[in-house]
């Protein structure tokens, strides 16, 4: 019998979108349990002990009840979906490549793309404090260099990891596909565009909420 899968998420986060993604992909059944992050509902004193101590979303769930183990981060979390799968090439150079354009999704792109959609579509530029507006510029700057590289790199290449889909498109995916609710432009980028069409196109894709 498989395992129970849930994800406690915010619908709204690209981070949780990719768990989803790649479990839609898979073909992997996921419950989900929502959450709002605007609201602390993982900061509570029940999340914190029972799912995440660091109060942060996504994090999967592996099992029920007092059996259940849970993981949070959520490139750990496709990882842990995805293993034996064709999303994780076997090929140790690949495989090492994927990982690569993982971590670079979480360190260059992510805190500039992401963060500038969050705070432009969900927090309100006029709510922002004085030290978030003085970031916007510097961050719009970063996230325009992450967006440059992906797209030199698609001019050759039909996905980031070799010829095939892998968890690489998928973590790079979630927030490049929404990047222009952060002040992106995605017409300056015409391999990204072809890109997130080809990935529109896998079967079994699911949209963002």
């Amino acid at each position: 019998m498989a395992e129970a899968l849930t994800l406690h998420e915010d619908p709204r986060s690209g981070n949780c979108y990719k768990i989803k993604l790649t479990a839609a992909l898979l073909g992997v059944p996921l419950e989900t349990r929502a959450y709002d992050i605007m609201k602390g509902e993982t900061r509570t004193p029940d999340f914190l002990a029972k799912v995440n101590a660091n109060g942060r979303i996504p994090v999967l769930q592996i099992g029920e009840d007092g059996a259940a183990r849970f993981l949070p981060e959520s490139n750990a979390a496709c990882w842990y979906l995805a293993h034996g799968s064709a999303l994780i090439p076997q090929e140790r150079f690949a495989q090492a490549d994927m990982l690569r354009w993982m971590f670079f999704e979480q360190y260059n792109h992510e805190p500039n793309v992401a963060t500038l959609r969050f705070w432009l579509r969900f927090v309100g530029e006029a709510k922002l404090s004085a030290e978030q507006r003085a970031q916007i510029m510097p961050k719009r700057m970063a996230g325009c260099g992450a967006l440059d590289l992906m797209n030199r790199h698609l001019e050759t290449n039909a996905f980031f990891s070799g010829d095939a889909v892998s968890l690489a498109d998928i973590a790079l995916f979630a927030y490049t596909h929404v990047a222009e609710e952060g002040g992106f432009g995605l017409g300056d980028y015409p391999h990204i565009q072809a890109w997130i069409a080809r990935v529109q196109a896998l079967p079994g894709f699911v949209a963002m909420d």
